[in-house]
């Protein structure tokens, strides 16, 4: 803008000599607005040197940045990492010789991972910590009647636990591969959720019939930090008594990385895609005396690969034997009320406990709430909630169950693990169910911190 004492003509020099003005009257016009122009050209540049620019205070409507806030960015999300970020560089998605099925193994993936986060920076950060769930079904409707609504209630469990401690879940409810199906179904998925997502560290398998019970607790990375595999084990029962359930693999913790993706290429080669299925199932019966069944099934071979290949497969296995990786139902339901309790019993001595918070800051919590388990024990006889109660034995779906016990003790039992879970999600929203055997139960709950307390 120019000011209004710049805007004016300025007169012409006394110095000019005198014109015909018949003649130069178009002429002298012209130089007196040419030297008007030059000095006001000159003026203007001196202006803008020394006069410093405006500085107007920020108003309501000026973006986030100018107020001292941090900027909103769409394209990132809300744990900084740029979404919609996938650059032209050549990645192994690019190469036509990749593959996501079994059939087919992966080379050098701990180079071609490498190079994808490369060209994804913002995904680097944490990566040694990301997690991505992986769970699934059957693609047909159940044949239990209550089995869709378990299986819905199963799903969502894990939702809940994956998004309090911030990790992605996959639901898969396909079968990925025409012949690994039943409980070999998950290597496949594994497989394929690796090479899906690059940007995690671990991929987490966890059974259909499985969920989580303690919706605060979180896996010590840390202790795992030289291991590829994890899974619920103990040694003795592999070395010693040769049992095939001397570990559990409806839940295991994979590394992804290409140890991972030759373990499943070997592990896989056990299974029903083999021309030697039925030989590895007459195997696994000669080694492992208390497996009654003919057939060659996924928690066999890995203990297999384990016994008889110890030195290759047990320094980057952990078993994980100090708390419930994944724990039996029928010695863990028993006890929820009792664990109420005793939890509920910390909290009314513990005010920072009791305070109302945040479901996004639940970690936090569960940190405080280490300091007051100490006596409480891990695994069976323990009163500390298990992070994953699993219904080895009973199928929601099909309805089938171990002939061990009556069908009702599995549902009804699944109905009280999975009201259990829940009131430890909906404290976080105000309400909990007053009873852990009628799923429609529901009771607000109070604030009611002592007055001479506070909020901690």
């Amino acid at each position: 803008m120019v000011c209004p004492e710049f805007s004016h003509p300025q007169s012409s020099s006394p110095m000019a000599k005198p014109r015909n003005r018949s003649f130069w009257c178009l002429p002298d016009a012209f130089l007196v607005f040419g030297v008007a122009f030059l000095a006001l050209l000159l003026v203007a540049s001196f202006w803008s040197f020394f006069t410093p620019a405006p500085n107007f205070e920020p108003t309501v409507t000026d973006p986030p940045s100018k107020l001292g806030m941090n900027p909103v960015d769409c394209s990132e999300s809300g744990f900084g990492v740029n979404l919609k970020s996938d650059p032209k560089d050549p990645t192994f998605y690019d190469d036509p010789e990749m593959s996501y099925s079994l059939e087919k193994p992966v080379k050098d993936w701990d180079q071609k991972r490498a190079e994808w986060l490369k060209h994804h920076p913002s995904f680097a950060a944490g990566a040694r910590e990301r997690i991505v769930l992986v769970t699934g079904s059957q693609p047909k409707p159940c044949k239990n009647p209550i089995g869709d609504h378990l299986l819905l209630r199963f799903f969502k469990n894990k939702v809940d636990y994956c998004r309090i401690h911030g990790y992605d879940i996959f639901y898969n409810n396909l079968l990925l591969h025409p012949k690994m199906g039943s409980y070999w179904a998950k290597l496949p998925v594994v497989k394929a959720a690796m090479l899906a997502h690059p940007e995690a560290e671990w991929i987490w398998w966890v059974d259909s019939d499985a969920l989580f019970t303690d919706m605060e607790f979180k896996l010590p990375l840390e202790r795992y930090k030289n291991h590829n595999l994890v899974v619920h084990g103990w040694p003795k029962l592999i070395y010693e008594k040769k049992s095939w359930t001397s570990l559990n693999a409806g839940v295991f913790l994979i590394r992804n990385c290409q140890w991972s993706m030759d373990l499943i290429n070997t592990w896989s080669s056990m299974g029903p895609m083999s021309k030697d299925y039925e030989k590895w199932g007459q195997i696994q019966r000669l080694t492992f005396k208390d497996k009654l069944f003919p057939e060659s099934d996924d928690q066999s071979a890995l203990v297999y690969l384990l016994y008889t290949e110890k030195e290759k497969y047990y320094d980057h296995i952990y078993l994980e034997g100090e708390f419930y990786f994944e724990g039996y139902w029928v010695e863990i339901v028993g006890g929820y009320e009792n664990t109420t309790e005793r939890y509920l019993e910390i909290e009314r001595g513990a005010p920072k406990l009791r305070r109302r918070h945040a479901e996004k800051v639940s970690e936090q919590y569960a940190a405080f709430r280490e300091e007051f388990l100490k006596e409480a024990g891990n695994g069976k006889g323990s009163w500390r909630r298990p992070l994953i109660t699993h219904f080895t034995g009973c199928q929601p779906c099909s309805g089938d169950h171990n002939l061990m016990y009556a069908g009702e003790s599995c549902w009804n039992g699944m109905v009280k693990a999975l009201n259990f879970a829940d009131n430890q999600v909906l404290r976080k929203y105000g309400f909990v169910h007053s009873d852990l055997h009628d799923s429609s139960t529901v009771t607000e709950i109070p604030f009611d911190y002592p007055a001479d307390e506070g909020p901690w």
